[in-house]
């Protein structure tokens, strides 16, 4: 497959290009959003996209064409207010959503967050993110994608364990970085995760058999 990265120049989108290109079994596009970010990527012999989540949706169909697969994990961030969550975490998402119809790509993966499913689990202090990422998941779910919605918990810098616990239920916990982009490495062209949604936090689970159990 070819796989377009959406939030490439993020801290899990980074390290999600690096596995992809260095596994070898699928091809990987960057899709970031100022031309300065492209050297990083070029350097590593890796195509760039350049578009942004609050343009338009043929721009977004355009930096997606000819891919066969979308992984979404751009997000505002914690240091933007609520009107970027809403833009990008929503808004971009669905853009990015229609965008992948609109230039026939079939395969998308959704990094959301654990629990955005259920309103009584929602995180009081950053309440907005997770209506964002609710709404966002439901169009997906909605939509005509083969999809797969990732829901990590807390997200550390920690080096990555390999060890997981995957399920459609979890309670709070975390989650190292590096170990969400090895879980949505494996989704790709993982069948039983097609048209599934689950929590993700840290785990005893290799990551091949806690998907396997789903």
């Amino acid at each position: 497959m070819k796989v377009l990265i959406v939030g490439a120049n993020g801290q899990i989108g980074k390290q999600l290009v690096k596995l992809i290109k260095e596994a070898d079994k699928h091809t990987v596009r960057a899709m970031i959003r100022k031309e300065e970010q492209a050297r990083q990527f070029e350097d590593m012999g890796v195509e760039t996209s350049i578009a942004s989540l609050e343009g338009t949706v043929e721009e977004l169909a355009e930096a997606a064409d000819g891919c066969d697969a979308i992984v979404f994990t751009a997000g505002s961030g914690g240091h933007t207010g609520y009107d970027k969550t809403l833009l990008i975490d929503l808004d971009g998402a669905v853009k990015t959503i229609e965008a992948a119809e609109k230039a026939g790509v079939d395969r998308f993966v959704m990094v959301s967050a654990i629990q955005a499913n259920n309103r009584d689990k929602w995180s009081e202090t950053i309440k907005p993110y997770y209506a964002a990422k609710h709404y966002a998941d439901r169009v997906l779910e909605n939509s005509s994608l083969n999809y797969t919605i990732v829901r990590p918990g807390g997200l550390t810098d920690e080096a990555g364990t390999g060890k997981i616990t995957a399920a459609e239920n979890l309670e709070r916990g975390v989650i190292p970085r590096e170990d969400v982009a090895k879980t949505l490495y494996a989704v790709l062209d993982k069948e039983n995760t097609y048209k599934r949604a689950f929590d993700l936090i840290s785990g005893d689970e290799d990551t091949e058999t806690a998907l396997n159990n789903l």
